[in-house]
């Protein structure tokens, strides 16, 4: 019999698994599994679950948000042949979600874990770290993992400070950078700074959906130059909602295998929305196909 690794966070989404999880496990039962539930105990319990017990598994579903996905992918590219990962969503963003196509409903994800497609995915590494889908700096990353739900919605909350500072004047604080990625380096301020691998954060598109995929082998890469005046905001700002960021002084935009960014000073990140540290020189990886995700039909 097929074996099945639950691990689930009892605490996610108010604890909405809580009334679904007979039903749950019955739909992993009925799929021919023998299923084990692991209820996550605190704070990176999910990436050691996945990393001591995951080889044993022929599947591996959590259910939670994005930070339960996060870190039981952590876990599992400890492994060298990690399992199949099925996503049920049941945070408070699901961000990366949207991006397999998932149903929406607990009991609907459920069976697409089981019953869903199996893709190989990109994942990304940061120094000696991973992340699923986003890697952060500035603007309001600084204080995002104080308040989590702010950076969820990262791209939406970005184009209302810049809004924002645009009335106000603020234009907003600036990290001096050199950036060395496949295509050369380059040098300024920016005020942010995203590194992705998802069609879209918080519901913002930062590419074009024919210029994003999830498996080849590239980041999407978006920095916002600090602005010098009003207009300046203005213009990221159109940039950002409009994605012409060849026609933009404020938006640089790429997309790399691999980038160094080398800051002037300590400078905080975030990764899938949780703090990522401050270090000095980030060294940011694309793991090319290395965790099978299971998608939607």
């Amino acid at each position: 019999m097929k074996r099945l690794l639950f691990i689930y966070n009892p605490q996610a989404g108010k604890g909405i698994i809580k009334p679904h999880l007979a039903n749950v496990v019955d739909t992993f039962t009925k799929a021919g599994y023998l299923v084990t539930v692991w209820p996550t105990q605190g704070k990176e319990d999910a990436t050691h679950v996945a990393a001591r017990q995951g080889w044993w598994y022929d599947r591996v579903v959590c259910c939670g948000g994005d930070g339960t996905l996060s870190e039981t992918v952590a876990g599992l590219l400890t492994l060298d042949a990690p399992p199949v990962l099925g996503y049920i969503p049941a945070g408070t963003t699901n961000d990366f979600s949207k991006n397999l196509g998932l149903p929406r409903g607990v009991e609907k994800a459920a069976a697409a874990a089981v019953e869903g497609t199996p893709r190989q995915c990109d994942m990304g590494r940061f120094n000696d770290r991973n992340f699923v889908y986003v890697a952060a700096f500035g603007v309001f990353t600084d204080v995002s993992y104080g308040t989590p739900q702010e950076f969820k919605n990262a791209f939406g909350h970005l184009a209302y400070l810049l809004e924002g500072a645009t009335k106000l004047g603020d234009l907003g604080r600036g990290y001096h950078l050199t950036v060395e990625h496949d295509g050369g380096t380059l040098e300024g301020d920016f005020i942010y700074g995203m590194v992705t691998n998802t069609n879209s954060v918080g519901g913002f598109q930062v590419f074009p959906a024919n210029q994003v995929s999830l498996d080849d082998g590239v980041f999407e890469v978006v920095l916002v130059r600090q602005p010098r005046n009003v207009a300046d905001l203005q213009d990221a700002l159109v940039s950002l909602v409009r994605q012409n960021h060849e026609e933009s002084r404020q938006v640089v935009a790429f997309h790399t295998s691999k980038l160094k960014v080398t800051a002037a000073e300590a400078l905080p990140w975030t990764l899938d929305g949780e703090y990522g540290g401050n270090p000095e020189v980030a060294k940011i990886e694309n793991l090319h196909k290395a965790i099978t995700l299971v998608w939607g039909k």
